[in-house]
């Protein structure tokens, strides 16, 4: 008989808001949060009720500003910006650089407030304030000879990013375009994160880093954060649908920008017979129940090798750890190492229970389906965020599982019997970011690979977005604008000599790095 769990020890919501009462009180209050602009915390924008997704319970929502009050935050990043924009390098340095050891002493709690927020696993919420601090210090030792003949933008630099990622993303990005001399904007992400980021900017903001953070709906803030005379240049990370209108918005004005979109990621299996390598890997790439933009929620299977590829598919999926993040048997033992938790809100989780429905009654083939008597719950507690692990074989054409990722803990598989297929299948989505073929001879590899439109291709291995000098980009519609990572993302956030073409995926031009 399985024990009966308990919350861990001092990592209730309660003891994680505290904790920021502590931590940053210039920043939080009681029953909210503030927006941080005009370099000063104001207690405006109307705070919605919000639920965490790991127990349907209450948490802090994001404080939603009107539209006025957005263009008179955006004005007031351009003022900044413009004293910023002349500080010497060093200077720029040692703030970023003392901003990274706040976090890096911060990180439990930064760690924790993305598990009740966002639902991640204690591990993979730990990894990603560890790759932002560890990602931005890269920066910080090699700024010099990125910025060689270069100089910050004449606004400052907007970013909306998506949920998922709230440190190692949108963080990592502010503090480096901070270091490259620009004052920044962050809008937090509707759907969570906004304790987090709040307390990632607070301590930002102690050091001096020219951060405004504000919330509200894309809608309501898309005028002031997208259009405005005053931005510099565009961040973007979502869907395709928001980032096609933003796209539209910055190309009719001329406007810098980097929009990453989401593209179906996909996995080809051609030629192959290293089936424990794959068994391997099949866990970890349901790592936060496939809620990245690199996640692979596709494979295109070469038809003859269907069973081979079942026999070890299924066996690794079967592994899956699933359930509450903190859920433990006595409170003082180590958090569990889960692969998932829940997905962003009980009503993505009812979408995906849907279209799984939709795609079977259309013909699509359950091949797994995961067993909720296998995940971790405490007694009781609200599960309407949680999706058990699914596999399904040949969705219809009509199903958007069939062309669009699920941003979920749901695999399906494609059978293809030509290479002209295999590429037809692996290429669904009109471009992608990563895509892996796995195949036993290099050379198939080789000729079949630049054929595969997605930024990066591995061989057998997952690809991901990259630390450091790693650059990312996307292909057709999975991204539009200037390539990042590495000293990409300092050139689309500076200006270089007259004349220059930024790497990037542009409506005039394509330019690989």
């Amino acid at each position: 008989m399985a024990a009966t769990l308990t919350l861990k020890s001092g990592t209730s919501w309660a003891d994680a808001w505290r904790r920021c009462l502590t931590a940053a009180p210039e920043a939080f209050r009681e029953d909210r949060v503030l927006n941080l602009w005009n370099a000063s915390w104001q207690a405006d924008g109307r705070t919605l009720p919000a639920t965490s997704p790991v127990d349907g319970g209450p948490i802090t929502g994001p404080p939603r500003l009107d539209r006025a009050t957005a263009h008179r935050a955006v004005r007031a990043s351009l003022d900044q910006h413009r004293a910023w924009r002349h500080l010497p390098l060093a200077e720029r340095r040692a703030r970023v650089a003392a901003t990274l050891d706040a976090l890096a002493a911060h990180r439990e709690l930064l760690a924790l407030l993305l598990v009740w927020e966002i639902g991640k696993p204690w591990r993979l919420a730990q990894a990603d304030v560890d790759r932002a601090v560890d990602g931005v210090r890269w920066y910080v030792d090699g700024i010099e000879g990125m910025l060689a003949g270069r100089a910050p933008l004449d606004g400052p630099v907007s970013n909306i990013a998506s949920w998922n990622y709230p440190m190692s993303v949108l963080v990592h990005a502010v503090l480096v375009q901070a270091l490259a001399g620009n004052a920044v904007i962050a809008k937090t992400p509707t759907d969570g994160g906004v304790a987090c980021l709040t307390l990632a900017c607070a301590l930002a903001a102690r050091e001096g880093i020219p951060v405004t953070l504000v919330s509200g709906s894309g809608g309501e803030l898309s005028e002031a954060l997208v259009r405005a005379p005053e931005i510099g240049c565009v961040s973007f990370v979502g869907g395709r649908d928001t980032g096609a209108a933003v796209a539209t918005a910055v190309t009719d004005l001329g406007k810098r920008h980097i929009l990453e979109q989401e593209g179906l990621n996909t996995w080809g299996i051609w030629n192959h017979t290293d089936w424990d390598t794959l068994a391997t890997l099949v866990p970890k790439l349901f790592d936060y129940g496939k809620q990245r933009c690199t996640a692979y929620p596709r494979f295109v299977v070469q038809r003859e090798l269907f069973d081979a590829f079942l026999a070890a598919y299924l066996p690794a999926v079967r592994t899956l750890t699933v359930g509450h993040p903190l859920a433990v048997e006595r409170r003082d033992d180590p958090c569990p190492r889960l692969d998932f938790g829940p997905v962003i809100n009980a009503a993505k989780a009812k979408e995906l229970h849907d279209q799984v429905a939709e795609a079977i009654d259309r013909g699509a083939v359950p091949l797994y389906r995961g067993d909720p008597a296998d995940a971790r719950f405490l007694p009781g507690q609200d599960i309407s965020a949680y999706v058990r692990p699914v596999t399904l074989l040949n969705p219809p054409p009509s199903s958007p599982l069939h062309h669009a990722e699920p941003f979920g803990p749901v695999d399906t598989i494609v059978l293809v019997d030509t290479e002209a297929e295999l590429l037809a299948a692996m290429n669904a989505s009109n471009g992608a970011l990563v895509a892996t073929l796995s195949t036993d001879d290099r050379a198939t590899y080789e000729r079949l690979a630049p054929q595969i439109r997605a930024f990066k291709v591995g061989h057998g291995t997952p690809r991901s977005r990259g630390d450091r000098d790693e650059l990312f980009g996307g292909f057709g519609a999975s991204w539009r604008g200037a390539f990042v990572g590495g000293e990409l993302l300092v050139r689309a956030v500076t200006r270089g000599p007259a004349g220059e073409r930024l790497p990037g995926n542009f409506p005039e031009y394509q330019l690989m790095p």
